[in-house]
């Protein structure tokens, strides 16, 4: 039974932009949100590929908005400046935005929809979220937060890029998964005395790893977990416009983009270490070396991370705070507890 007692009213965004090249996946699951759960979806997503940007707000830009009507078979549509009614073939209005994924949360909860929305879905995200170094990172957990900053449940989603490219066979069995998965969170989802923000759980991130296990008749496992704290190294590169390695620009997309190497860009170790001086000017430009991220050795990620889920081929699900974790547990009871707080430094 659901915790609200009905179907919830939903809020879709993500970080991809409209349906593309880069952005495969959020009309097929938009699709499944609607027809199989008969869900009420209201569509508000970034113009243009927003990845890698976290939970940003660009405070001093103007926001400016579009309409976006998605066609069968794909969901790719006109844009047109004003509202207009459907024409044939037309299967909703959607809202376009330029501005970040966190942005399109806050000004669809807010000011489009406001008080309508009881839950909002971020995604499915073009490649994985799991681990702190790309969930830190999220444009899709960051528009999750920022719901969940707004005391609306959320849910982050994302596909994990395995097989290079991944064949459009996997997409509609990651969709109707994705769909049960997120239906199942809410449906389950724990109400407490001290409400969201308070005690329960404010976000999930999900991840499906986009692989052959999907169209088989078991399906794949779905297993609870933590996010892994892994960490990264260089994201950034020299610059020399005159090296024709340079050239080559890092997809928006990041480094799950069809267009990219799976395993990110490495470089020498000049292009790696080198002094302000041995730059020979202060130009760099995106070029993470993800080799550890995306294949790290078996022995480094701890049993029961969504990192480890992922390698096993698992879908991890990991309940989340928006908050910044805490060390120790800073809780008190009364005053007594907070002396022992208290600095007391020698002058």
């Amino acid at each position: 039974m659901s915790t609200l007692g009905r179907k919830p009213r939903v809020l879709l965004t993500n970080d991809d932009g409209p349906p593309g090249e880069e952005s495969p996946y959020i009309y097929g699951l938009y699709r499944h949100l609607t027809n199989d759960l008969g869900w009420d979806v209201k569509v508000v997503i970034p113009s243009s590929q927003k990845s890698w940007i976290g939970k940003a707000y660009h405070i001093k830009e103007i926001v400016n908005g579009r309409y976006y009507y998605p066609r069968e078979p794909d969901g790719q549509g006109e844009v047109s400046e004003t509202s207009r009614p459907l024409r044939d073939g037309e299967i909703a209005e959607w809202v376009l935005l330029d501005g970040t994924p966190a942005t399109c949360a806050n000004i669809g909860l807010h000011n489009l929809y406001h008080g309508e929305i009881d839950l909002l879905i971020s995604g499915p995200n073009l490649g994985r979220n799991s681990s702190a170094a790309f969930a830190l990172s999220s444009g899709t957990i960051g528009a999750a937060l920022s719901s969940a900053l707004s005391k609306v449940r959320s849910v982050a989603l994302s596909y994990g890029t395995v097989i290079h490219p991944t064949p459009e066979a996997f997409y509609e069995p990651a969709h109707r998964l994705g769909a049960r998965i997120i239906s199942h969170l809410w449906d389950n989802w724990g109400l407490d005395d001290g409400g969201l923000r308070q005690g329960e759980v404010d976000l999930y991130n999900v991840n499906i790893p986009m692989i052959e296990g999907l169209l088989s008749e078991e399906g794949l496992t779905i297993c609870w977990t933590r996010i892994w704290r892994n960490s990264y190294g260089r994201l950034f590169k020299v610059h020399r416009e005159r090296d024709p390695a340079a050239q080559k620009t890092i997809s928006a997309a990041g480094p799950d983009s069809p267009s990219e190497d799976p395993q990110g860009t490495r470089t020498g170790i000049l292009d790696q270490q080198v002094s302000p001086k041995g730059v020979g000017g202060l130009v760099f430009k995106f070029g993470p070396d993800m080799s550890d991220l995306i294949n790290p050795a078996a022995s480094s990620v701890p049993i029961g991370t969504d990192g480890w889920a992922i390698r096993k081929g698992w879908v991890s699900v990991t309940p989340m705070r928006a908050t910044f974790g805490e060390p120790i547990d800073w809780n008190a009871d009364g005053e007594e507890d907070m002396e022992k707080k208290v600095w007391k430094l020698k002058l």
